[in-house]
């Protein structure tokens, strides 16, 4: 398994969480997402290693922008 944590940043709300954790959700591979809505951290476990993109666009699809690198 591998876990990655991402800045997304416009969540304000648990909508917001649940719209991300959807989208991310629907990536092949990702097991698990955990959405800190105070720090805008979200963390996506999965099978392999996602494409930056891919997690982009899906944060993207949410209504909200994916930002900078991978935090950690």
């Amino acid at each position: 398994m591998v876990q990655k944590v991402y800045d997304v940043k416009g969540m304000t709300c648990a909508h917001c969480v649940q719209a991300v954790s959807s989208e991310l959700n629907g990536l092949p591979g990702v097991k698990e997402v955990q959405v800190d809505l105070a720090s805008g951290k979200v963390t996506v476990t999965s099978e392999q290693a996602l494409n930056r993109a891919a997690v982009a666009a899906a944060v993207d699809e949410a209504g909200y922008d994916l930002v900078g690198g991978e935090a950690q």
